[in-house]
């Protein structure tokens, strides 16, 4: 899966003030990514506010993205969610020819024991008719996909090939990376520790800030992979403030605002969640006009 190695950025579904999908935007996003060193795209992430979009929009969505993509980068299809049966009827109906891969979110709210995240994504593998990105994200599921029973999935299943793993911590990513078959790869799913990560051995990083600042994180993130630690870390540093920051009040909001900053869409979200404070949207903006003025 030469096609996950490097940066792929977690699309935004950018709204119009009136709350409706705006498609121009989206395929502005598209193009900014195409255009500034990206090496895939995820389409329907949990970034893409997807759990407010109807199926007429998540179809929208898609459609949007393909076209503006043109077959220029990789896509990867969020599919995923904490009904096992409803993924696996998605799984079996969808049209996946544009996609190189599905991401799939470990089951949130259920909190189901580490046998249940095995069947789970036992039941994905078995439907997927495409290679499977698990996504382990404690923070929004509340439950951790350990690595030991990540590692029993990547051995019984040759097309679960990666994990997006986004708990932060450090030490369970080097485990992974430590006993993972040997062509399974370590995604980071944390901006803030991508760097150590990918000097773990990890293959790269599915990233928010890489949205915003996609030449910048992408260049790191190829530093990185190429061993040139320095040069890697002083991207990394450039950086650190805006990751912080747009995590500040939630994400997408703090991305959608440098977008706005961008001039590339709105900073609509929906509810349940609300825009950037004042303050925060102004520290965002002097970070967007710092970072480009640098590089």
């Amino acid at each position: 899966m030469q096609s996950l190695i490097g940066t792929g950025v977690a699309l935004v579904t950018p709204f119009k003030k009136d709350l409706s999908v705006d498609v121009e935007a989206l395929k502005a996003i598209v193009n900014y990514q195409i255009n500034n060193g990206v090496d895939y795209l995820v389409v329907l992430g949990t970034t893409a506010e997807n759990a407010t979009l109807n199926e007429e929009e998540k179809e929208l969505v898609i459609q949007t993205i393909i076209d503006a993509n043109n077959d220029k980068l990789p896509l990867v299809l969020g599919v995923g969610g904490n009904d096992t049966r409803e993924i696996v009827a998605e799984l079996q109906t969808r049209d996946f020819s544009k996609f190189v891969a599905i991401l799939s979110v470990s089951p949130y709210y259920n909190k189901p024991s580490q046998e249940g995240i095995y069947q789970h994504f036992k039941a994905i593998a078995q439907a997927s008719p495409i290679p499977v990105i698990l996504y382990n994200v404690p923070g929004r599921t509340a439950s951790n996909m350990l690595p030991s029973t990540v590692i029993r999935l990547a051995n019984d299943f040759k097309n679960i090939v990666a994990i997006k793993e986004a708990s932060g911590d450090v030490v369970q990513a080097m485990k992974l990376i430590q006993n993972k078959p040997k062509d399974f790869l370590v995604i980071s799913g944390d901006d803030m520790v991508t760097l150590p990560i990918i000097l773990a051995g990890g293959s790269g990083v599915i990233s928010v800030i890489g949205e915003g600042f996609p030449k910048q994180t992408s260049e790191m993130v190829h530093l990185a992979l190429n061993r040139k630690v320095d040069e890697a870390y002083e991207l990394q540093y450039l950086l650190a403030d805006s990751i912080d920051m747009i995590f500040e009040q939630g994400n997408p909001a703090g991305i959608k605002e440098i977008f706005k900053s961008l001039g590339l869409s709105e900073n609509t979200v929906r509810l349940p969640l609300v825009n950037v404070d004042d303050d925060l949207a102004q520290r965002l903006n002097k970070e967007v006009s710092r970072i480009n003025n640098m590089n």
